[in-house]
């Protein structure tokens, strides 16, 4: 039986927007169960669980973050010997035969431990989630300095940082990709370890990308799409704004700031390996 496992944490979401994301998910032959992990304050989502039997409602009572809430659920996927978990955000939503292309890819690649789709915009512009290993004027610099005099280099440099160059439109090994949507072998998460929950909030999926391509392949596979209605929050929000800073003083405490030989040597390999001159 071909059986796949998924998390999409809660937290005062709009019932709509987690509708769309829930049935895109339930809506396959494959089996499946559903983890919705909510960090709410209150247990007013918990009518969701009535939708299916696959699903399954844990309610923290508490903000435990992303990746902590995702890995209760990721946990039970090990326990239960589930080869595949999917991490799914709230405001993503796809049709059907998306699962199933990835699990196929999943099953004809062992060697990969996460894979993700093409992502567009609920319009269809393609969104640039495919990343190398960040330095800071990656992740300060495009917060901070995106504008006036600074504004053509750091486009230029979101050019390479995103690997435009590559179009988009072909299977590629990359070192970082996004959190919205991370089909994750359970395996290899048995041997990198889970979300490590230093991160409440932005930098968990780097982290967790960049070792798993430490023992596996980490791909972006354009041949399905989903849609993401992605809000830059930090850039709206003070709050979220403190978590991505915060966030990113701890990757770069854990990995190193100007001085990280491994992102040197994987980002120099991953241009070379996509064409980039």
């Amino acid at each position: 039986m071909r059986h796949i496992n998924a998390s999409i944490v809660l937290y005062h979401n709009q019932k709509e927007q987690l509708l769309k994301a829930i049935y895109s998910f339930l809506n396959t032959d494959l089996k499946v169960k559903l983890y919705l992990v909510d960090n709410s304050s209150n247990n007013d989502l918990k009518e969701l669980a009535k939708i299916d039997n696959r699903i399954e409602y844990i309610f923290n009572n508490t903000n435990l973050g992303f990746g902590g809430a995702h890995n209760i659920a990721i946990r039970k996927s090990i326990e239960e010997n589930t080869p595949y978990h999917l991490v799914l955000n709230p405001d993503v939503y796809f049709e059907k035969g998306v699962l199933e292309e990835l699990y196929n890819f999943m099953e004809n690649n062992p060697d990969v431990g996460v894979v993700m789709p093409k992502v567009l915009y609920p319009d269809g512009k393609l969104q640039y989630l495919c990343k190398l290993l960040p330095k800071p004027i990656d992740l300060f610099g495009r917060r901070f300095l995106n504008c006036g005099p600074f504004k053509k280099f750091i486009e230029k440099r979101n050019k390479i940082y995103e690997l435009r160059f590559t179009g988009y439109d072909k299977i590629m090994e990359v070192p970082c990709l996004s959190g919205c949507c991370m089909f994750l072998r359970t395996n290899i998460i048995k041997k990198v370890g889970l979300f490590d929950e230093r991160f409440f909030m932005y930098l968990e999926d780097t982290d967790l990308t960049r070792r798993i391509h430490k023992v596996a392949k980490t791909i972006y596979f354009p041949y399905v799409h989903i849609y993401h209605e992605y809000g830059k929050g930090s850039y709206e929000n003070f709050k979220l704004l403190y978590y991505h800073i915060d966030s990113a003083i701890k990757y770069f405490n854990k990995w190193g700031w100007f001085f990280d030989k491994e992102r040197d040597m994987k980002n120099k390999l991953t241009l070379q390996k996509l064409g980039y001159c």
